[in-house]
C-alpha cells in the first residue's frame, strides 16, 4: 500500500470550540450530577435496595462494551490482513481508549464511594469477576497505547501486526469478562447465562462499528477531508453483519430460555408482559435497534441511511442493555423455586424504577467525556489520513 499522509485537525474554527464547550457542559453536568448523589445520597435517584444497578450502569457498560468493538477496524486491518482498512487504525484505536475512559468514569463516579476504588485496586478477592475486570480494563489502556505506538514509531510499523493481535485477543478477553459479570450471578435468573459472554462479544462488534462510523464520518465533514462511498459501503456491511448476529445471539438466549420449563414465567415477563421492558425489547432492540438499521443498510444504502443505521444500532443497544441490567433486577429473585412466596419485602413482587435526572446527565457526561477526549485527540496528534477518497488511499 501507498503511504498514508496523516494529519492533525486544526481546530481553530469556532464550531470547534463550540463543539468543545458544548462537550464541556454536558461533562460538567455530569460531574455536578456525581456530586449531588454523593452528598445527597442515592435516594435521590430512582435507585433502591432492590434496583442496586440503575442507568448509569446502562451508560457505563455501554461505553465499556463498544470501546471493545471500536478497536474492531484496527484488528481488520491488522490481525486479517485486510490493508484497506489500515489508514483507520489509528483512529479505531483513539476511539477505543476515549470510549473505555468515558465509561469507567461513569462506573466509578456511580458507586456511591469512589474514593473507595483505591481499596478494590490493593485488595483482591479473585472469585470476583469485579476483580478481574480490574485487570482487564487497566491492561487493555496500556495494550492499545502499546498498538498505537507501533502505528506511530515508523520504526515500530513492523511490529505492528503482532501489537494487533494482542489487542484483538485482550478485547475478547475484556468483553467476556463484562458480560461474565452478569453471567456469574446465579442468584438472579434473568442474567445466570454462559450466553451472555458471547452475546456481549457481538454486542460489542456491533455497537462499537456504528460508534466508529459515526464518528469517522463527522471527522471527515467537520474537517473537509474526502471519505469515500465505497469504504463507507464497506463499513456499512460489517455493521449489518454484526447486528445480523446480535439478532441472532438474542433469539437463541431467549429461545434457550423458553425450552427450559422453569424459566417461562421470566421469558413471559421480558417478552410479554413487562411493561416498560417488553417495549423496549421489541421497539427499542428489535425493531429500531436491529430490523431498522438493517433494511437501511442493505435494501437503502446511502450515506444517509448508513449515518441513520449507526444512531438506531447505538440506541438499540441502549435499549438492549436496560433490558438486561434494569429488567434483570425487576424481575422478582427467586430464593424458593416452586414456591410462592410473599412477605412485607415484596417478595415475588416485580421492582418498580425510572430514571432520575441525576442519573441521565451523570451516563451523558461519560458519552461526552468519550467524545471529549477523541476530539483533542485528533486535535493533537495525527490520528485521521489526509485523505479517505475512493482510489485515492491517502497518498502522501
Amino acid at each position: 500500500m501507498a503511504s498514508i499522509e496523516y494529519r492533525e485537525i486544526e481546530g481553530r474554527s469556532a464550531g470547534f470550540y463550540g463543539l468543545l464547550g458544548v462537550l464541556a457542559l454536558v461533562i460538567a453536568a455530569g460531574l455536578a450530577a456525581a456530586w449531588a448523589m454523593e452528598h445527597q445520597g442515592h435516594v435521590i435517584t430512582g435507585m433502591t435496595n432492590r434496583i442496586v444497578w440503575g442507568t448509569p450502569h446502562v451508560f457505563a457498560v455501554f461505553l465499556i462494551v463498544a470501546a471493545s468493538g471500536a478497536l474492531n477496524v484496527a484488528s481488520v486491518a491488522s490481525v486479517f490482513g485486510r490493508e484497506r482498512y489500515q489508514p483507520l487504525a489509528r483512529l479505531s484505536g483513539l476511539l477505543a481508549v476515549a470510549l473505555l475512559a468515558g465509561g469507567l468514569a461513569v462506573l466509578v463516579l456511580d458507586l456511591g464511594r469512589p474514593e473507595r476504588l483505591v481499596v478494590a485496586m490493593t485488595h483482591y478477592n479473585f472469585k470476583s469477576i469485579f476483580a478481574w475486570n480490574i485487570f482487564l480494563y487497566t491492561g487493555f489502556f496500556a495494550v492499545v497505547a502499546l498498538y498505537l505506538w507501533t502505528m506511530f514509531e515508523r520504526r515500530m510499523n513492523g511490529y505492528s501486526g503482532r501489537a494487533g493481535m494482542l489487542a484483538f485477543l485482550w478485547r475478547l478477553v475484556l468483553t467476556t469478562g463484562t458480560g461474565s459479570i452478569f453471567g456469574f450471578l446465579v442468584a438472579r435468573e434473568p442474567y445466570d447465562s454462559a450466553l451472555l459472554a458471547p452475546l456481549f462479544i457481538v454486542m460489542s462488534f456491533s455497537l462499537g462499528t456504528a460508534a466508529f462510523v459515526l464518528v469517522l464520518m463527522a471527522a471527515c465533514r467537520w474537517s473537509g477531508r474526502p471519505l469515500g462511498d465505497a469504504l463507507l459501503a464497506r463499513l456499512g456491511s460489517l455493521l449489518g453483519i454484526f447486528v445480523a448476529a446480535v439478532l441472532y445471539f438474542v433469539a437463541v438466549h431467549h429461545l434457550t430460555n423458553l425450552y427450559i420449563a422453569r424459566r417461562l414465567d421470566l421469558e413471559r415477563f421480558l417478552l410479554w408482559d413487562g411493561g416498560v421492558h417488553t417495549a423496549l425489547f421489541w421497539i427499542g432492540q428489535v425493531l429500531a435497534g436491529s430490523v431498522v438499521p438493517l433494511a437501511l443498510i442493505f435494501a437503502v444504502r446511502t450515506r444517509a441511511a448508513l449515518a441513520a443505521a449507526a444512531a438506531c444500532v447505538i440506541a438499540g443497544g441502549l435499549a438492549q442493555l436496560y433490558v438486561l441490567i434494569i429488567g434483570g433486577q425487576a424481575y422478582p429473585q427467586q430464593i424458593f423455586p416452586g414456591k410462592d412466596v410473599s412477605s412485607s419485602f415484596f417478595d415475588g413482587v416485580v421492582a418498580s424504577y425510572a430514571p432520575s435526572l441525576p442519573e441521565a446527565a451523570l451516563g451523558a457526561g461519560g458519552v461526552a467525556l468519550a467524545l471529549a477526549l477523541t476530539v483533542v485527540g485528533l486535535k493533537l496528534l495525527p490520528f485521521l489520513p489526509r485523505s479517505l477518497a475512493d482510489g485515492e488511499p491517502a497518498e502522501a
